[in-house]
């Protein structure tokens, strides 16, 4: 047991009940080492992140890293957001659900963990597959620092200024946006830094 996951356990308010089940049911799993990471216990196989515990307001989550490659037959997957290629989370909201779902959790378990002894990858949207707003492009052609800073960037950071500033259907909001992470861009942070 990894002491920074106990401290989560033994520290959690809200969901303990159902954080404690769901730790008893992946460590059920003798392949998994138990980590701390992103401030919740995460299980790993060979230092690779297979499931993470995590909780919410409204409920507790199981997050496969790769839960995109799961064949998902009971259907209990769910992808967080539209911008989310890989996670998918199995919610919870009682002791009873999880209990249910148990036999299902350890099926899931063990398939991403084949999932990862095969190196499958999922296939994630490359900065080309999101188009340039003509404003962003006016700004970055005429700003030799910014246009720099902008593909110094990690992909990942491309990706969401451009999913971001994409998102606006006015071109006066999408122009906002680019003034707004101006700054940001130049000091290379991510939209969410």
């Amino acid at each position: 047991m990894n002491g920074q996951a106990e401290q989560f356990f033994t520290n959690a308010k809200k969901w303990k009940d159902e954080f404690l089940l769901l730790r008893e049911i992946v460590s059920e799993n003798k392949l998994l080492e138990e980590d701390y990471k992103w401030m919740h216990p995460c299980y790993t196989f060979k230092g690779k992140n297979i499931v993470l515990i995590h909780g919410f307001k409204e409920y507790c989550a199981l997050l496969f890293h790769k839960g995109a490659l799961l064949k998902d037959p009971d259907g209990v997957l769910i992808r967080q957001t539209e911008n989310v290629q890989s996670a998918r989370q199995i919610r919870f909201t009682s002791v009873e659900q999880i209990s249910t779902l148990s036999t299902t959790i350890a099926a899931y378990i063990n398939e991403a963990i084949e999932n990862e002894k095969s190196g499958k990858k999922v296939a994630v949207k490359k900065v080309s597959d999101y188009p340039m707003p003509e404003e962003f492009q006016r700004v970055l052609d005429g700003d030799h620092n910014l246009n720099a800073a902008f593909y110094a960037l990690s992909l990942g950071r491309q990706k969401a200024y451009l999913f971001y500033f994409n998102q606006a259907k006015q071109a006066k909001t999408r122009e906002a946006r680019i003034e707004r992470y101006y700054t940001h861009i130049l000091n290379g942070k991510g939209i969410n830094d």
